[in-house]
Protein backbone atom coordinates (compact mmCIF):
# COMPACT_ATOMS: atom_id res chain seq x y z
CA UNK A 1 0.00 0.00 0.00
CA UNK A 2 1.32 3.45 -0.94
CA UNK A 3 1.99 5.56 2.10
CA UNK A 4 1.01 9.19 2.58
CA UNK A 5 3.73 11.04 4.45
CA UNK A 6 2.95 14.38 6.12
CA UNK A 7 5.31 17.33 6.45
CA UNK A 8 4.64 20.51 8.37
CA UNK A 9 4.10 23.57 6.20
CA UNK A 10 2.86 27.10 6.84
CA UNK A 11 -0.58 28.12 5.58
CA UNK A 12 -1.30 31.76 4.75
CA UNK A 13 -5.12 31.75 4.64
CA UNK A 14 -7.13 34.00 2.35
CA UNK A 15 -9.65 34.99 5.01
CA UNK A 16 -7.21 37.05 7.08
CA UNK A 17 -6.59 34.57 9.88
CA UNK A 18 -2.95 34.51 11.02
CA UNK A 19 -0.56 32.01 9.38
CA UNK A 20 -0.51 28.57 10.98
CA UNK A 21 1.29 25.26 10.69
CA UNK A 22 -0.60 22.56 8.75
CA UNK A 23 0.13 19.03 7.60
CA UNK A 24 1.12 18.88 3.92
CA UNK A 25 0.51 15.34 2.75
CA UNK A 26 2.73 13.76 0.10
CA UNK A 27 2.31 10.56 -1.89
CA UNK A 28 4.77 8.55 -3.99
CA UNK A 29 5.00 9.66 -7.63
CA UNK A 30 5.34 6.05 -8.75
CA UNK A 31 2.81 3.40 -7.77
CA UNK A 32 4.23 1.00 -5.21
CA UNK A 33 7.30 3.14 -4.45
CA UNK A 34 7.52 4.68 -0.98
CA UNK A 35 10.98 6.16 -1.46
CA UNK A 36 12.05 8.68 -4.07
CA UNK A 37 10.13 11.66 -5.42
CA UNK A 38 6.86 12.48 -3.68
CA UNK A 39 3.91 14.49 -4.91
CA UNK A 40 2.74 17.12 -2.43
CA UNK A 41 -0.98 17.76 -2.05
CA UNK A 42 -1.35 21.46 -1.18
CA UNK A 43 -4.79 21.45 -2.81
CA UNK A 44 -6.09 19.91 0.43
CA UNK A 45 -5.62 23.36 2.01
CA UNK A 46 -6.77 25.46 -0.97
CA UNK A 47 -10.41 26.59 -0.91
CA UNK A 48 -12.40 26.70 -4.18
CA UNK A 49 -9.67 24.94 -6.16
CA UNK A 50 -10.60 22.90 -9.23
CA UNK A 51 -10.50 19.11 -9.12
CA UNK A 52 -7.32 17.82 -10.79
CA UNK A 53 -9.18 14.99 -12.56
CA UNK A 54 -11.09 17.58 -14.65
CA UNK A 55 -7.88 19.18 -15.94
CA UNK A 56 -6.48 16.35 -18.03
CA UNK A 57 -3.76 15.49 -15.52
CA UNK A 58 -2.63 19.09 -14.91
CA UNK A 59 -2.48 20.35 -11.34
CA UNK A 60 -4.74 23.27 -10.35
CA UNK A 61 -1.78 24.83 -8.50
CA UNK A 62 1.78 25.90 -9.22
CA UNK A 63 4.86 26.37 -7.13
CA UNK A 64 7.73 28.80 -6.73
CA UNK A 65 11.13 27.95 -5.25
CA UNK A 66 12.59 30.42 -2.76
CA UNK A 67 16.31 29.70 -2.56
CA UNK A 68 17.42 33.11 -1.25
CA UNK A 69 16.04 36.51 -0.33
CA UNK A 70 16.81 39.58 -2.37
CA UNK A 71 20.24 40.90 -1.43
CA UNK A 72 21.56 37.57 -0.16
CA UNK A 73 24.78 36.33 -1.74
CA UNK A 74 24.36 32.78 -0.49
CA UNK A 75 21.41 30.40 -0.94
CA UNK A 76 19.46 28.98 1.99
CA UNK A 77 20.72 25.63 3.26
CA UNK A 78 17.08 24.57 3.46
CA UNK A 79 15.09 26.52 0.84
CA UNK A 80 11.33 26.95 0.64
CA UNK A 81 8.68 26.02 -1.87
CA UNK A 82 5.57 28.20 -2.22
CA UNK A 83 2.37 26.55 -3.48
CA UNK A 84 -0.37 28.79 -4.85
CA UNK A 85 -3.70 28.02 -6.58
CA UNK A 86 -4.12 28.70 -10.31
CA UNK A 87 -7.45 27.17 -11.36
CA UNK A 88 -10.63 27.75 -9.37
CA UNK A 89 -13.67 25.48 -9.38
CA UNK A 90 -15.86 28.04 -11.13
CA UNK A 91 -13.24 29.75 -13.31
CA UNK A 92 -13.45 32.98 -11.31
CA UNK A 93 -10.41 34.64 -9.72
CA UNK A 94 -9.49 33.49 -6.23
CA UNK A 95 -10.04 36.12 -3.53
CA UNK A 96 -7.08 38.31 -2.60
CA UNK A 97 -5.17 36.75 0.28
CA UNK A 98 -5.93 39.12 3.19
CA UNK A 99 -3.24 37.60 5.41
CA UNK A 100 -0.52 38.33 2.82
CA UNK A 101 -2.06 41.73 1.99
CA UNK A 102 -1.76 42.68 5.67
CA UNK A 103 1.87 41.47 5.81
CA UNK A 104 2.74 43.51 2.70
CA UNK A 105 1.29 46.70 4.17
CA UNK A 106 2.30 49.68 2.01
CA UNK A 107 4.03 47.32 -0.46
CA UNK A 108 0.69 45.75 -1.43
CA UNK A 109 -0.13 46.05 -5.15
CA UNK A 110 -3.50 44.66 -6.22
CA UNK A 111 -2.26 44.03 -9.78
CA UNK A 112 0.13 41.34 -8.49
CA UNK A 113 -1.74 40.32 -5.34
CA UNK A 114 -1.41 36.81 -3.97
CA UNK A 115 -4.78 35.09 -4.28
CA UNK A 116 -6.23 32.07 -2.57
CA UNK A 117 -4.65 30.10 0.26
CA UNK A 118 -0.86 29.94 -0.01
CA UNK A 119 1.14 27.08 1.51
CA UNK A 120 4.89 27.27 2.09
CA UNK A 121 6.96 24.16 2.73
CA UNK A 122 10.66 23.54 3.28
CA UNK A 123 13.12 21.18 1.64
CA UNK A 124 16.78 20.31 1.33
CA UNK A 125 18.58 19.37 -1.90
CA UNK A 126 15.55 18.73 -4.15
CA UNK A 127 11.99 19.98 -3.51
CA UNK A 128 10.18 16.72 -4.29
CA UNK A 129 12.68 14.24 -2.89
CA UNK A 130 13.80 15.68 0.43
CA UNK A 131 11.02 17.70 2.01
CA UNK A 132 11.31 18.58 5.67
CA UNK A 133 9.15 20.13 8.37
CA UNK A 134 8.70 23.91 8.44
CA UNK A 135 7.73 25.69 11.63
CA UNK A 136 6.69 29.14 12.79
CA UNK A 137 10.41 29.78 13.41
CA UNK A 138 10.59 30.10 9.59
CA UNK A 139 7.95 32.84 9.62
CA UNK A 140 10.33 35.87 9.84
CA UNK A 141 12.17 34.72 6.71
CA UNK A 142 8.91 34.04 4.86
CA UNK A 143 7.48 37.39 5.97
CA UNK A 144 10.53 39.13 4.43
CA UNK A 145 10.02 37.18 1.21
CA UNK A 146 6.30 37.96 1.02
CA UNK A 147 6.57 41.60 2.08
CA UNK A 148 8.23 42.72 -1.12
CA UNK A 149 7.09 40.08 -3.59
CA UNK A 150 3.97 39.96 -5.72
CA UNK A 151 2.43 36.72 -6.85
CA UNK A 152 4.14 34.99 -9.79
CA UNK A 153 0.65 34.31 -11.16
CA UNK A 154 -0.06 37.30 -13.38
CA UNK A 155 -3.48 36.27 -14.67
CA UNK A 156 -6.23 34.37 -12.83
Amino acid sequence: MDQLIPYQAILFPTDGRPPSVVQLMTSPTQFGMNSGPRMPHPEAHMDYIAEANGLGGAKPWKYLLVEALEGMNKKFTNPYIVYYPTVSRDGMPFPINKCIRDLQGSHFDERVAWRGNVIIAKYRDHPFVSMMDASMADFPILKNFIRGRGSPQIQY
